[in-house]
């Protein structure tokens, strides 16, 4: 099954803050799980999205989070109301 960590434990290793963690984690950016309020994560999840990320990269600098600052629903799918239109 692999080691279970806490956010806090997960952000030392990649050198980020537990609010780090736990934002990208909630955005989807992190394979992990909630108990109550906690989150926890498989390392075996993480380290194969490293993995994935390092992957034809040659070795340059990565993104593994790359939608994050995208729009994720198209305009034409959102609602105005009147006094927007």
């Amino acid at each position: 099954m692999g080691d279970i960590v806490t956010a806090q434990e997960l952000g030392q290793y990649l050198k980020l803050s537990d609010s780090s963690i736990s934002k990208l984690a909630s955005r989807g950016g992190l394979p992990g799980f909630k108990i109550g309020e906690s989150w926890r994560f498989h390392m075996d999840g993480v380290f194969k999205l490293i993995t994935k990320a390092k992957k034809g990269n040659d070795g340059k600098s990565i993104n593994i989070f790359p939608d994050q600052h995208k729009i994720v629903a198209p305009i034409e799918n959102t609602k105005l109301s009147k006094k927007d239109k």
